[in-house]
């Protein structure tokens, strides 16, 4: 099955932000693009502004002025469905309500020929339960874009329960020759982003509510020691506290209230407060002319320690031994099997985070996960209250003479990056098993719809084996609630790996 023919007609019904964003796509693509909206007027406002927006195009040297002056004699806006008789595809972009959205394409089925493709551009609701009450909900597709259409390359097409094969292959096909970049997937509460970008804002806000670090130290973590281009804080104040709430809660009701999406009660109360992030002035942070951005907690000099002993390898952060030595600092290596350990002068010892607390060991510090640990600016470090403050002194000298910023956090199994990765790379598992998406589209998703520095697969393979699972374990075993239980999918993954390490 291949893509629509440039010659077939396409309609977008909704003409807010989104339905004029995937009207251009669709547009400069090559299609007649026909827009309605049920608001008189609003049609013929959106194509005006889709034209400005082609004229910005050919002011920016991306568009040539013949190719807009042709674009613009193919947008028509249509006063009534009736139409949109003669159109190959109808992409939905309407009011997130089910009943409005059934009542639409009931409508549209009366209308459209019967190889008419119906697509909406839902993100919240089922794609099964909107196109449910048609006659032949065969044709009907998610297509579900990310804002703003024209710049975000990620399409999740989305196959409801009773969709054909040929109308997603279709959708799919369509999608690409517009130039965006598809992936696959089953109607499922969240897609593929929605879905298992919940940790990142989950453990973010778990970390805060526990006291453990403020906004502004967690975000500069995410940033500079997990590689992410935005902190949950930051990220969740430009989306809009009410909005990435709504689609927490969503996807929480959608899974019968699943622990495991459990939405924040400290972002539920900035919601009640009416600070709701940029556009409102406040949400985390103020945004209000002349207000201060906080700054994170960033610890003291401290003198680096004149050694450190490696026990056994530090697996993720192996490359640190490296860094140390030409920081200038002897590495005594002794043939232990620690996994993760240095033991410092003190006598104390450096772990990367594991899923356990320095309370529970005597002089123990905690060290997060870095994306790259050479690259990284920024480190976390966890301690205990009756932690030596010897070795928390070395610990944090030794991070700052590899040119990093230390922030020490409380004591909160997993930290910050650590956990946040390990719970990603678990819905990612689970997500694969029962059939959602590709290890390889949920990676792409997860790199285009969300920014992240590394597919949830790309984490599980760099960060090697058990790490999530170990992390998660241990972290259950400190929170039996079943937020922090490992998927049976991660516990097969994990025991594949053991499987395959005994025999070899």
């Amino acid at each position: 099955m291949t893509a629509l023919d440039l010659s077939s007609p396409v309609a977008v019904v909704g003409t807010g932000t989104m339905g004029q964003g995937i009207a251009q796509v669709a547009l400069v693509a090559g299609h007649p693009v026909r827009l309605y909206d049920a608001v008189p007027g609003r049609a013929r406002d959106a194509a005006e502004a889709i034209g400005a927006r082609l004229d910005r195009l050919v002011e920016k040297g991306r568009l040539s002025a013949g190719d807009r002056d042709a674009a613009r004699a193919r947008l028509t806006p249509a006063d009534g469905l009736a139409e949109l008789a003669d159109c190959a595809l109808v992409v939905e972009a309407v009011l997130e309500r089910l009943d409005v959205k059934q009542r639409l394409f009931g409508e549209l089925e009366e209308i459209v020929a019967e190889d008419c493709l119906l697509a909406t551009n839902t993100s919240s609701l089922s794609v099964t339960a909107v196109g449910g009450a048609l006659r032949h909900p065969g044709r009907f597709v998610g297509l579900h874009f990310f804002n703003p259409a024209p710049l975000l390359p990620l399409v999740e097409v989305v196959s409801g329960f009773a969709t054909d094969f040929t109308s997603a292959t279709r959708a799919y096909e369509t999608a690409r020759a517009w130039g965006k970049t598809p992936v696959a997937c089953a109607d499922t509460p969240g897609f593929i982003v929605n879905r298992i970008a919940r940790p990142f804002y989950a453990e973010a806000f778990a970390v805060h509510e526990a006291q453990a670090a403020d906004p502004a130290t967690i975000d500069a973590v995410l940033r500079e020691s997990g590689g992410f281009k935005m902190g949950a804080f930051e990220l969740t104040d430009l989306i809009g506290q009410d909005v990435n709430e709504s689609v927490t809660h969503s996807v929480w009701q959608s899974f019968f209230q699943d622990v495991r999406f459990t939405p924040s009660l400290a972002q539920r109360r900035l919601v009640e407060s009416g600070r709701l992030g940029r556009k409102s002035g406040r949400g985390w942070y103020d945004y209000a002319d002349g207000a201060e951005r906080p700054e994170p907690h960033t610890a003291d000099k401290e003198r680096p320690p004149a050694y450190v002993v490696a026990e056994g390898g530090l697996g993720p952060a192996a490359e640190l031994l490296t860094l140390i030595r030409e920081a200038g600092i002897e590495v005594r290596e002794e043939d232990e099997d620690h996994g993760t350990r240095l033991v410092l002068p003190s006598g104390g010892q450096l772990v990367l985070a594991d899923g356990q607390t320095s309370a529970e060991f005597r002089d123990v510090v905690y060290f997060d996960l870095a994306l790259d640990y050479r690259t990284a600016t920024r480190i976390a470090l966890s301690a205990a209250q009756d932690t030596s403050p010897r070795t928390l002194a070395e610990a944090t000298g030794l991070f700052q003479a590899l040119g990093k910023d230390v922030s020490v956090i409380g004591d909160v199994p997993g930290m910050i990056v650590a956990r946040t990765v390990a719970r990603i790379i678990d819905l990612a598992h689970d997500a694969v098993a029962k059939g959602v998406a590709t290890e390889e589209d949920i990676d792409t998703a997860m790199r285009l719809g969300v920014n992240y520095p590394l597919g949830p697969f790309e984490w599980d393979r760099r960060l090697g084996r058990d790490f999530a699972f170990d992390i998660l374990d241990e972290m259950h075993e400190r929170d039996p609630s079943g937020r922090y239980a490992p998927s049976l999918a991660l516990y097969r993954h994990a025991y594949a790996n053991d499987r395959r390490e005994s025999t070899s």
